[in-house]
């Protein structure tokens, strides 16, 4: 029963384990993706400067050119005074009006992309620095998960050898004893044999000295001596 409790619970433990492993390396997956959308995202942001860039240019233009007609128009209007053509000269002053309300537009519109342009530019800096820092994080992150797993993996393995050693010790105390015990069973069996057949307590006799093996050195020994005797 203690076993099965050891094993569920290292069931338990190891799923836990791995669950953890599941979700830290979603969450580095998570992150690499985030930093794959942030340079998409900063890409578009590129191509939106690109193009308010391109805009700011053709409004300078435009204004350049507004200007232009506007002093031209001014230099149509002197002449057409100076000739003494009032009608004419109001005729090209409504123009100049209408070229100055445009410049007028055409100055804020100007402003206003510069204004976005300037923002956009320090708004893609800024997202570039985090990109960059995120990258470098990132970086240190697969090294640290890559450690933490090699370093995880020897540890296992280190726990399991020391597992499998203690376990092979368990083995072999568990073969002696086995060994043992049927040398005790073998041992009890040739004392109870003797002791049945009462060689035990010839045993006993012979170590007390009160009987002796009649086919001794000592007993035949005697016996000659005695003979030598008889027939002197």
């Amino acid at each position: 029963m203690d076993i099965i409790n050891k094993m569920l619970t290292a069931i338990r433990g190891g799923a836990r384990e791995l669950g953890e492993a599941v979700v830290d390396a979603q969450s580095i997956r998570v992150f690499e993706q985030e930093i794959v959308d942030s340079k998409e995202n900063l890409e578009r942001a590129k191509e939106g400067l690109t193009e308010l860039m391109a805009r700011k240019i053709a409004t300078e233009r435009k204004l350049t050119s507004c200007g232009s007609r506007i002093k031209e128009n001014e230099e149509f209007a002197l002449k057409a005074i100076e000739q003494g053509d009032d009608s004419l000269a109001l005729e090209i002053a409504a123009k100049i009006a209408q070229l100055e309300i445009e410049k007028d537009q055409t100055v804020a519109e100007l402003e206003s992309y510069s204004q976005n342009v300037e923002a956009l530019k320090v708004q893609i800096k800024t997202a570039q620095k985090v990109i960059a820092e995120h990258e470098r994080e990132l970086s240190v992150v697969k090294v640290k998960e890559s450690v933490q797993q090699a370093s995880h993996s020897v540890t296992q393995t280190v726990t399991f050898d020391q597992s499998s050693i203690g376990s092979a010790k368990e083995t072999l105390q568990q073969i002696k004893d086995k060994q043992q015990l049927e040398q005790d069973k073998i041992d009890a069996g040739i004392a109870l044999r003797k002791e049945l057949e009462g060689d035990d307590l010839d045993t006993k006799l012979k170590a007390a000295g009160i009987k002796q093996d009649a086919h001794s050195a000592d007993q035949v020994l005697a016996r000659l001596k005695a003979k030598t005797q008889v027939a002197s």
